[in-house]
């Protein structure tokens, strides 16, 4: 199981790399901001509240993609333009989670963090999941990296969600905190990076 050292090492890390990439990076999300702005005819950053490490809830930043914060499960995209869909697919609208990394509130790599309802109801062992920080990435994110598309095909997306993807997710992210390396983090970075062939189709 992960250690307070490795949680330790995990935080310099994430802290070491959000300083390297938001000097590089500050100018892009800027644009994609004022983008999405122009976009929706609204503030181009949407927030809402999460439920961060140890059950404590905090507020998630990301690109708004959708013209009236319709988030209900099954219907992410009914709403978006076609650059909405667009930030949405390459997951560009994740991009100012990296602030959210630099508070504390997040790491590169972990459960990605649900809205209140669901790893704050987390019982007995599940609540392990609870022991690190929400990730912009992550196992369970990686397999379920088609999720909008797979809970759209459900005329049932909620109820879907709760008795199948959440249970596996849980799964997936307890063997993730049970059998965490440094190593094991590096190689989930990389295969998000490189998970899909969106900018090459």
């Amino acid at each position: 199981m992960i250690t307070s050292v490795q949680l330790a090492v995990k935080r310099v890390f994430d802290v070491s790399v959000v300083l390297l990439l938001l000097p590089v990076l500050f100018i892009f999300i800027a644009v994609l901001v004022l983008i999405a702005t122009m976009d929706n005819k609204q503030w181009g950053v949407y927030t809402q509240q999460r439920i961060g490490q140890y059950g404590k809830p905090f507020k998630i930043y990301k690109i708004r993609t959708l013209k009236d914060g319709n988030h209900k499960l099954g219907h992410l995209n009914t709403h978006a333009s076609w650059i909405g869909a667009f930030f949405r697919k390459t997951k560009l609208n994740e991009l100012p989670q990296l602030y959210n990394v630099l508070k504390g509130d997040m790491s590169f790599v972990g459960p990605r963090p649900d809205i209140p309802g669901f790893a704050d109801g987390l019982k007995g062992d599940d609540r392990i999941i609870l022991i690190v920080k929400p990730g912009i990435t992550g196992p369970a994110s990686l397999k379920y990296i088609n999720e909008e598309d797979l809970l759209a095909k459900h005329k049932s997306p909620e109820t879907y969600n709760k008795s199948v993807i959440w249970p596996d997710k849980v799964k997936i992210n307890k063997n993730y905190v049970l059998n965490y390396s440094f190593y094991l983090d590096l190689r989930l970075i990389l295969k998000s990076i490189f998970r899909h062939d969106t900018f090459r189709r």
